[in-house]
């Protein structure tokens, strides 16, 4: 049994490799066979097709995600330390799931995911609305949707990633710090 869990584990890393990379409609079952080192038919064993397969990744991914930021969050602290938590958590699931945060938000929109999927999705959105609907309320995040406060950070907070990833850049402690600094000031009211 032990094999089995690796190939399915395997199929499910090289398609959120290729995913991430290549998106939904420009992966194919065999690219991810030859990636996982599996037959094709091996993946149809797991997955009945690749809509199936991109559902399963994208809802345990996004639960994943969920759980980071949900894990010791600090609802009694101030909507700094809050903020502090999010984006700590946000380099944590990165650092621990390389290309699903990407993944994630490359796919959100897409016409492939089923109930389930956006579910989960909304749910993710809702623990990320929450936070700027109180900072607002608190009047320590500006007036602008909540929406487009969680563009302005992945945003920045995605193509910091692509940039470390690319060797671009080093992830030293003091970048992340100042990139947290700056997503912070990006969203605070002034």
């Amino acid at each position: 049994m032990p094999t089995s869990t690796t190939k399915r584990e395997d199929i499910i890393q090289s398609a959120l490799t290729l995913f991430a990379e290549r998106g939904f409609d420009a992966t194919t079952i065999p690219m991810i066979a030859t990636d996982a080192k599996v037959g094709a038919g091996t993946i149809y064993r797991y997955f009945s097709n690749k809509e199936v397969l991109v559902n399963t990744m994208f809802q345990h991914y996004v639960s994943l995600f969920k759980e980071t930021l949900e894990k010791d969050y600090p609802a009694e602290s101030d909507i700094r330390e809050q903020f502090h938590h999010l984006f700590q958590g946000m380099i944590r699931f990165t650092n621990e799931h390389d290309h699903a945060l990407y993944f994630i938000k490359t796919h959100t929109s897409a016409y492939f995911l089923d109930a389930n999927s956006r579910d989960q999705f909304s749910h993710l959105l809702m623990i990320l609305e929450n936070f700027f609907d109180e900072g607002k309320k608190e009047k320590q995040i500006r007036e602008l949707p909540s929406k487009a406060l969680i563009a302005i950070i992945f945003g920045g907070f995605l193509q910091l990633y692509q940039l470390i990833r690319a060797g671009e850049l080093e992830a030293s402690e003091e970048l992340l710090a100042g990139v947290e600094n700056s997503c912070w000031d990006a969203v605070r009211h002034p």
